[in-house]
């Protein structure tokens, strides 16, 4: 996948975005001195990028998110500092949009500024949660988030999982799914997101493989 200066990372809930987010700007670090991560998911209570915040500030990236985030106050906040990402040119950035359509609306309010930055937008897919269980729903879902976000996405991130119980079978069933997104968009799937520890046994069947680590909790979330 090649590096826009901003990406944006999303889908419905339980697309397992987030982890895609984490991994992707861990990812990113490795060759990009300046690397932050936005967290625009102001809707979803669960999951959410400030849970990584410690691993991250180890890691040496920025970390932008509401200050009510894993607090129990409700307050759909969106974080100043976002400018920071587009304001910031010598800074790679990644953005984590919320999980669906009411979600997007926090990244719509950025049309002007995302459409003068070298900026991709890409959606996650998971075929093993219940609202995207087929490409038909899937598609429905892209459309809404496009419209709420005034963004139109690259590409397709096939993260198709089920958590730490995962097989590779559960990987290579998911293709299907994922090319028939493809065909019917005509988005290119830029990313299949593997488990580290089933890389290796699926790294000759799959193109744009891409390790990652999952949180142990996420899929029960």
């Amino acid at each position: 996948m090649q590096s826009a200066r901003v990406t944006i990372f999303a889908g419905h809930y339980g697309s397992g975005k987030t982890s895609v987010a984490v991994n992707y700007a861990l990812w990113l670090k490795k060759s990009h001195q300046k690397v932050t991560i936005a967290d625009l998911d102001i809707v979803n209570p669960y999951f959410r990028t400030k849970d990584s915040a410690q691993m991250l500030k180890r890691s040496g990236i920025k970390l932008i998110s509401s200050d009510y985030a894993n607090s129990n106050v409700d307050i759909p906040a969106v974080p100043g500092e976002i400018n920071a990402v587009f304001d910031e040119r010598d800074a790679y950035a990644v953005i984590d949009v919320g999980g669906d359509d009411r979600g997007a609306y926090a990244l719509g309010r950025y049309y002007e500024q995302l459409h003068r930055t070298d900026a991709a937008a890409c959606i996650v897919v998971n075929m093993y949660r219940p609202l995207s269980r087929d490409a038909e729903a899937t598609i429905k879902i892209k459309y809404e988030i496009e419209a709420a976000a005034r963004i139109k996405f690259s590409g397709i991130i096939n993260n198709s999982n089920l958590g730490n119980a995962t097989t590779a079978s559960d990987v290579m069933n998911s293709l299907p799914y994922a090319e028939q997104i493809s065909a019917r968009t005509g988005l290119p799937i830029v990313m299949t997101t593997v488990q580290r520890s089933l890389a290796a046994e699926l790294a000759s069947n799959i193109q744009n493989i891409f390790p990652i680590d999952l949180e142990e909790y996420e899929w029960q979330k």
